[in-house]
């Protein structure tokens, strides 16, 4: 529970996982209009709940942001996987992936006019090529311009006989329902911590800043339900790449001493002073066997000489700056 700290009245306290929710993964949060708003791989098998927030730490469940049942096209089966939320033209953006009808995993977009939903579903299977596709994030740049980064997933994706999943970009058009050009190879699993070797790898999960003319696209690897997924990122000049990963990776992995496990899915969000940024991540509920069933956290991030860092994983009482 968040309280306002006496001795420093700018401040309020927390202590990871935060809002007391478990059995969720891929939390993303949104500030606006003064509160935020988190989703979450929730109710795999029909949608996604929210929860709501006055400061990141006091989080309130306020029901299903997205019902596949009420939707006019029932396109999918099942695995509603990691959504995400954006704000353009005065309209709120989800972004997800499910199961179609042929049993492919697919990104789908929909909109409301509240970040609370209900959200319609807008442009379903956006990304026309065959495979699997995951964990759509649409990034809006400076000047604009929107593009959707996303994951060929590993389930379909083989390799010199490996499944590898692997994150592409593609530009959006302004009203976010179609994609432009050809997809973009951005990151595939090659450095040591992502165990490239592996039958199964992994590349997923990405979440772009913009910091000072860079890029920085941040991603998961390793499996989502073993101890070694952690957080990593890859610089770029531009949104299309070439992204270059960082030798300090990863940047964010599990703590066993502390029983933190498995950190990562993470999405970046201001804080309530409107400077500090916090990344939101989730950890296994229980770090002795880690599974499905995880819990959100959140953390101070910053950049330091170009360089992406997290004050974390933690799990002692950190405090958030408020106005």
């Amino acid at each position: 529970m968040g309280y306002l700290n006496k001795k420093e009245a700018k401040t309020i306290t927390y202590t990871n996982p935060v809002g007391g929710m478990t059995r969720i993964g891929d939390p993303f949060v949104l500030k606006s209009r003064g509160n935020y708003y988190m989703y979450a791989t929730s109710e795999p098998n029909f949608g996604f709940k929210v929860w709501e927030s006055p400061n990141l730490v006091d989080w309130e469940e306020k029901g299903m942001a997205y019902v596949h049942f009420d939707q006019p096209k029932k396109w999918a089966t099942g695995d509603f996987w990691a959504p995400e939320v954006v704000e353009h033209n005065n309209r709120f953006y989800m972004t997800y992936s499910a199961r179609n009808l042929e049993g492919h995993l697919q990104i789908s977009i929909a909109v409301s006019s509240d970040p609370l939903g209900p959200f319609t579903d807008l442009s379903t299977q956006i990304i026309k090529q065959e495979g699997s596709y995951i964990d759509g994030h649409i990034f809006i740049d400076d000047d604009g311009t929107s593009y959707l980064y996303y994951v060929k997933d590993c389930s379909e994706n083989i390799i010199n006989g490996k499944h590898v999943s692997q994150i592409f970009v593609q530009q959006m058009n302004n009203e976010l329902t179609e994609l432009l050009g050809e997809p973009q190879f951005l990151t595939e699993p090659d450095a040591n911590w992502e165990r490239p070797h592996d039958e199964y790898q992994w590349n997923e999960g990405p979440f772009v800043l913009k910091h000072e003319g860079i890029y920085y696209l941040m991603y998961s690897s390793n499996y989502f339900a073993s101890h070694n997924y952690s957080v990593g990122y890859a610089t770029a000049p531009n949104p299309f790449g070439p992204y270059v990963k960082a030798v300090e990776n990863p940047i964010l992995s599990k703590d066993l001493s502390l029983g933190i496990s498995g950190p990562g899915h993470n999405s970046v969000t201001v804080g309530p002073d409107d400077e500090t940024l916090y990344i939101v991540y989730h950890t296994h509920t229980i770090p002795d066997a880690p599974s499905g069933n995880r819990q959100m956290n959140i953390d101070r991030l910053y950049f330091e000489d170009g360089k992406l860092k997290v004050d974390g994983p933690t799990s002692t009482e950190q405090k958030i700056k408020v106005k």
